[in-house]
């Protein structure tokens, strides 16, 4: 199936207020019991009660290849080895990644699975829209996590907890047993997602999740693994890390192997490494790291944050940091549900 066609699939399979009939279910809204392999590392997602892989796979990457049989076989491949945590956004590949991972958690995979996925949508209409879309892409009745998405602005946290804002859409969305946990997301100022938390402090929403950039270079520049992760772990939320790569300019900095950047993330605080998977070579790789590490001590860390200081200190590897190369919804402002301007 082309481009287009995928296009229209998941527009017919979203149309509707509800997921379709028949739709794969997420089993209860407890957290369910799923089977463990002991070829990789399970840890809790801060206090939801959940267990899950410590690899997750990002959902970009599985909407970019030529043949959607391959994304859909490099899915299975990943939960069959041991992969639980499945990420993705209702704007990855214009809702290509979602319609696939669809496609692939049938057949009972659905309930191998923690599937998350992520919303754009600031006020409620445009949220309530894009929370439904995303369940008939996933052809499922009820996601895991569901994260409001590139939280990169300082107004968006005022936006999302405004009257009539995304808020709304999601905890009554959660209220109806289509959403069980709630998280938010963002890779471009540590501020930002500090401000995120205090103003759902404000309103006395706890978020369960937060996804940030974990990386061996952002301990040089605006870090979030040294000023939002404290403050996650002080609200019980799970820490989600990403940017493991910088995709990939931290790897073609040639400061660090592919192994050094993956055991850096998994030695951090986060519950899950959040990480690109796009090949069966990729896929191994990501099981070779969880299978050869070990936790690492303070003079283990600082001498893989040695490597990278200089090359870090300005942020030109981190460039979803110091551009808007990987800002989304600042180049489709109408996916946010206003037009910014």
């Amino acid at each position: 199936m082309d481009r287009r066609n995928f296009l229209k699939t998941a527009t017919v399979t979203a149309a509707g207020s509800a997921a379709p009939a028949g739709a794969q279910s997420a089993q209860s809204s407890a957290a369910p019991r799923r089977s463990e392999s002991p070829s990789m590392i399970y840890r809790a997602l801060g206090r939801t009660g959940e267990r899950v892989s410590a690899i997750g796979m990002g959902g970009f990457h599985i909407g970019k290849q030529q043949d959607p049989d391959e994304s859909i076989r490099l899915i299975r491949a990943a939960i069959d080895r041991g992969i639980t945590f499945m990420d993705n956004s209702w704007d990855y590949n214009d809702g290509i990644s979602e319609v696939r991972m669809g496609q692939a958690l049938r057949d009972g995979y659905r309930q191998k699975v923690f599937l998350m996925t992520k919303i754009d949508g600031r006020d409620k209409n445009t949220a309530s829209r894009q929370i439904e879309e995303s369940l008939g892409r996933l052809q499922t009745d009820m996601v895991d996590l569901l994260q409001f998405h590139e939280v990169i602005r300082l107004d968006d946290p005022d936006l999302i907890f405004a009257a009539g804002g995304a808020i709304e859409a999601v905890q009554e969305a959660k209220q109806a047993g289509k959403i069980r946990h709630i998280g938010f997301t963002g890779h471009k100022d540590p501020s930002v997602h500090l401000r995120m938390f205090e103003t759902a402090d404000k309103h006395r929403f706890h978020f369960d999740t937060v996804q940030m950039p974990i990386n061996v270079m952002d301990a040089h520049f605006r870090s979030f693994l040294n000023g939002v992760a404290p403050v996650a772990q002080q609200h019980g939320t799970a820490i989600l890390a990403m940017k493991t790569f910088g995709d990939p300019y931290i790897l073609q900095s040639k400061t660090v192997t592919p192994m050094e950047a993956l055991h850096f993330g998994l030695n951090s605080p986060a519950s899950v490494v959040i990480t690109g998977i796009d090949s069966p070579a990729i896929l191994d790789q990501a099981f070779e790291a969880v299978q050869s590490f070990r936790p690492m001590d303070q003079q283990q860390v600082a001498a893989i944050l040695a490597k990278t200081k200089e090359a870090a200190l300005t942020g030109k590897f981190e460039l979803f940091k110091t551009s808007s190369h990987y800002d989304s919804t600042i180049k489709n402002p109408s996916w946010l549900g206003y037009t910014a301007g």
